[in-house]
């Protein structure tokens, strides 16, 4: 699911339609269905997925280290909310400058996602930026839409 808006952030470069078009692209090994939402936050996609797939699917949002920290101590105004939420979906959580050790009571539920090494400062704003100064930039971004990001962002 890709959220039309973050509830921290704005889109920056591609539009919705690059970005579905390069996630499709993918040459994922995985099955997958790619969808858009009007939800933001992880709950409430999570929600809308099931209502959708069914309550019994097991569900996963890939993130980065500093988002799963920011997860686990938003201050939601009210006590228990991290629990819920990771009764309903779990994180697969990839380095993001610095390895992520989740909580003891959330680790079943927290999963580290391996990337290849040197890969854990990249971000789709490293690779704009270098794209802007000129730098070398198609090791960072997979091979499949490589060319895509070229057209969308040189």
């Amino acid at each position: 699911m890709v959220p039309r808006a973050f509830p921290h952030k704005e889109y920056f470069g591609a539009t919705m339609e690059q970005r579905l078009e390069m996630l499709e692209s993918l040459e994922l090994t995985v099955p997958r269905s790619i969808a858009v939402t009007g939800q933001g936050l992880f709950i409430d996609i999570a929600r809308e997925v099931q209502a959708e797939y069914g309550a019994g699917i097991r569900l996963f949002f890939l993130c980065g280290r500093d988002a799963a920290e920011r997860i686990l101590t938003w201050d939601y105004g009210r006590a228990g909310v991290a629990q819920e939420m990771l009764h309903e979906f779990e994180l697969l959580v990839a380095a993001r400058s610095g390895d992520f050790n989740p909580p003891a009571e959330f680790r079943h539920r927290i999963h580290a996602l391996e990337i290849p090494a040197g890969h854990d400062r990249v971000s789709s704003t490293e690779v704009r930026e270098r794209i802007a100064r000129g730098e070398p930039w198609e090791h960072l971004v997979p091979e499949g839409i490589v060319e895509r990001v070229r057209e969308i962002y040189s």
